[in-house]
């Protein structure tokens, strides 16, 4: 049980029967009665923020929230299976549930899974990602004064800006939160 008092930046609350957590807090005192509690608030579940004031005497549960690995396995149809690495029990997500992330899924990739109640509520990938590249139109001598780019295709089907030096068969570090070429990997 948390007390308005414990409230800060990052702690997870449940209301109402849903996780939240706290992105922004201020305190203040008026000159009489209550201390108040400005939050600004996130829904870990549908992601909308509000702000709510709480008064030093409201109290809060601690969401049953869980954090733990879990490996990409294949993708069937519109699902992603994922395993958990301690328990092998399978999971399978929808395609609205792993989100952009789709676009670095490879087999075998660790990846960070939250769960609320047992249900899985969020998913998060190493920040890089190796991909090999299976398209790539060829280099043009001369063109790397300009800083020039070109699209590549990577094993995970997803198209990206790349130097222009880049060629196919090569490996590519990849920055899984902007989706931004970060350098070429040596074999």
């Amino acid at each position: 049980m948390y007390y308005a008092n414990d409230l800060r930046k990052g702690l997870k609350i449940e209301i109402d029967g849903a996780p939240f957590i706290v992105i922004d807090f201020e305190f203040k005192k008026p000159g009489k009665g209550q201390a108040l509690y400005k939050c600004k608030l996130k829904n870990m579940i549908t992601g909308a923020q509000f702000e709510k004031t709480f008064r030093s005497n409201d109290k809060f549960n601690k969401p049953d929230i869980e954090e733990c690995e879990m490996e990409y396995l294949y993708a069937e149809k519109e699902s992603f299976c994922f395993m958990n690495t301690s328990t092998y029990e399978q999971e399978f997500l929808s395609k609205d549930q792993v989100g952009n992330y789709v676009n670095f899924l490879k087999d075998n990739i660790v990846c960070s899974v939250l769960l609320f109640n047992e249900k899985i509520i969020g998913l998060s990938l190493p920040n890089f990602v190796n991909l090999k590249v299976i398209k790539a139109d060829p280099w043009e001598k001369g063109n790397t004064a300009t800083g020039d780019t070109k699209p590549v295709i990577l094993e995970t089907k997803f198209e990206i800006q790349v130097p222009s030096f880049i060629e196919k068969g090569q490996i590519i570090k990849i920055d899984t939160r902007t989706s931004e070429y970060v350098e070429r990997v040596n074999d």
